[in-house]
Protein backbone atom coordinates (compact mmCIF):
# COMPACT_ATOMS: atom_id res chain seq x y z
CA UNK A 1 0.00 0.00 0.00
CA UNK A 2 1.09 3.57 -0.53
CA UNK A 3 -0.15 4.65 2.90
CA UNK A 4 -0.94 3.54 6.43
CA UNK A 5 -4.45 3.07 7.74
CA UNK A 6 -5.72 3.34 11.33
CA UNK A 7 -6.15 -0.42 11.76
CA UNK A 8 -2.53 -0.99 10.71
CA UNK A 9 -1.36 1.51 13.32
CA UNK A 10 -3.62 -0.02 15.99
CA UNK A 11 -2.19 -3.51 15.33
CA UNK A 12 1.36 -2.21 15.54
CA UNK A 13 0.68 -0.32 18.78
CA UNK A 14 -0.52 -3.54 20.42
CA UNK A 15 2.97 -4.95 19.88
CA UNK A 16 4.83 -2.03 21.48
CA UNK A 17 5.59 -1.26 25.13
CA UNK A 18 3.80 2.10 25.45
CA UNK A 19 4.01 2.68 29.21
CA UNK A 20 5.53 6.06 29.92
CA UNK A 21 5.61 6.99 26.25
CA UNK A 22 4.90 10.68 25.72
CA UNK A 23 5.55 11.04 22.00
CA UNK A 24 4.92 8.63 19.17
CA UNK A 25 5.81 9.64 15.65
CA UNK A 26 4.15 7.71 12.86
CA UNK A 27 5.88 8.22 9.54
CA UNK A 28 3.44 7.62 6.73
CA UNK A 29 5.90 7.31 3.88
CA UNK A 30 5.14 7.11 0.23
CA UNK A 31 3.72 9.72 -2.03
CA UNK A 32 1.95 12.81 -0.76
CA UNK A 33 -1.42 11.85 -2.26
CA UNK A 34 -2.76 8.79 -0.42
CA UNK A 35 -1.85 9.62 3.20
CA UNK A 36 -3.88 12.85 3.19
CA UNK A 37 -7.14 10.91 3.03
CA UNK A 38 -6.57 8.63 6.01
CA UNK A 39 -7.07 9.50 9.66
CA UNK A 40 -4.62 7.51 11.76
CA UNK A 41 -5.93 8.86 15.04
CA UNK A 42 -3.05 11.29 15.24
CA UNK A 43 -3.17 14.39 17.42
CA UNK A 44 -1.00 16.38 15.06
CA UNK A 45 -0.51 16.03 11.32
CA UNK A 46 2.87 17.15 10.02
CA UNK A 47 4.09 17.33 6.44
CA UNK A 48 7.83 17.09 5.98
CA UNK A 49 9.36 18.14 2.72
CA UNK A 50 12.91 18.92 1.77
CA UNK A 51 14.19 21.81 -0.28
CA UNK A 52 15.79 19.14 -2.48
CA UNK A 53 12.27 18.09 -3.57
CA UNK A 54 11.47 21.55 -4.92
CA UNK A 55 9.21 24.38 -3.92
CA UNK A 56 6.29 23.09 -5.99
CA UNK A 57 5.21 20.36 -3.54
CA UNK A 58 2.36 22.33 -1.92
CA UNK A 59 0.80 22.99 -5.33
CA UNK A 60 1.34 19.43 -6.59
CA UNK A 61 -0.14 17.79 -3.47
CA UNK A 62 -2.63 20.27 -1.98
CA UNK A 63 -4.71 17.75 0.06
CA UNK A 64 -1.70 16.71 2.13
CA UNK A 65 -0.77 20.29 2.90
CA UNK A 66 -4.38 21.34 3.53
CA UNK A 67 -4.64 18.60 6.17
CA UNK A 68 -1.43 19.66 7.93
CA UNK A 69 -1.21 21.26 11.34
CA UNK A 70 2.48 21.91 10.76
CA UNK A 71 4.83 21.88 7.81
CA UNK A 72 8.54 21.23 8.25
CA UNK A 73 10.74 22.32 5.39
CA UNK A 74 14.02 20.49 5.88
CA UNK A 75 17.55 20.86 4.57
CA UNK A 76 17.24 24.63 4.25
CA UNK A 77 21.03 24.79 4.31
CA UNK A 78 20.91 23.31 0.78
CA UNK A 79 18.37 25.79 -0.58
CA UNK A 80 20.81 27.84 -2.61
CA UNK A 81 22.55 24.79 -4.09
CA UNK A 82 19.13 23.39 -5.13
CA UNK A 83 17.85 26.69 -6.53
CA UNK A 84 15.00 26.41 -4.03
CA UNK A 85 12.79 29.47 -4.26
CA UNK A 86 11.93 30.05 -0.59
CA UNK A 87 9.54 32.93 -1.23
CA UNK A 88 7.58 30.95 -3.81
CA UNK A 89 7.44 27.89 -1.54
CA UNK A 90 6.19 29.90 1.44
CA UNK A 91 3.63 31.74 -0.70
CA UNK A 92 2.32 28.39 -1.97
CA UNK A 93 2.15 26.99 1.55
CA UNK A 94 0.25 30.05 2.78
CA UNK A 95 -2.17 29.80 -0.14
CA UNK A 96 -2.81 26.06 0.28
CA UNK A 97 -2.46 25.71 4.06
CA UNK A 98 -2.87 29.04 5.86
CA UNK A 99 -3.64 27.21 9.12
CA UNK A 100 -0.32 25.35 9.25
CA UNK A 101 2.66 26.44 11.28
CA UNK A 102 5.78 26.38 9.12
CA UNK A 103 9.22 25.44 10.37
CA UNK A 104 12.29 25.89 8.21
CA UNK A 105 14.90 23.49 9.53
CA UNK A 106 18.38 22.16 9.02
CA UNK A 107 19.66 19.19 10.97
CA UNK A 108 23.15 20.12 9.80
CA UNK A 109 23.19 23.69 11.13
CA UNK A 110 20.46 23.38 13.76
CA UNK A 111 18.43 26.17 12.18
CA UNK A 112 14.80 26.00 13.25
CA UNK A 113 15.24 22.88 15.37
CA UNK A 114 14.68 24.65 18.69
CA UNK A 115 11.44 26.24 17.44
CA UNK A 116 10.27 22.86 16.11
CA UNK A 117 11.05 21.18 19.45
CA UNK A 118 9.30 23.95 21.39
CA UNK A 119 6.22 23.59 19.19
CA UNK A 120 6.04 19.85 19.86
CA UNK A 121 6.38 20.44 23.61
CA UNK A 122 3.69 23.14 23.46
CA UNK A 123 1.33 20.83 21.57
CA UNK A 124 1.93 18.03 24.07
CA UNK A 125 1.29 20.33 27.03
CA UNK A 126 -1.90 21.62 25.43
CA UNK A 127 -3.13 18.05 24.90
CA UNK A 128 -2.31 17.06 28.47
CA UNK A 129 -4.11 20.11 29.88
CA UNK A 130 -7.16 19.53 27.69
CA UNK A 131 -7.35 15.90 28.88
CA UNK A 132 -6.85 16.92 32.51
CA UNK A 133 -3.95 14.54 33.09
CA UNK A 134 -0.39 15.02 34.27
CA UNK A 135 2.36 15.95 31.73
Amino acid sequence: MCHLEADMVARALKQLPLEGLQLLIIENVGNLVCPASYDLGEDLRVVLFSVTEGEDKPLKYPPMFQAADAIVISKVDLAQACDFNRDLALASVRRIAPQARVFETSAKTGQGMEAWRDYLIEQHQHKVLSEGSEP
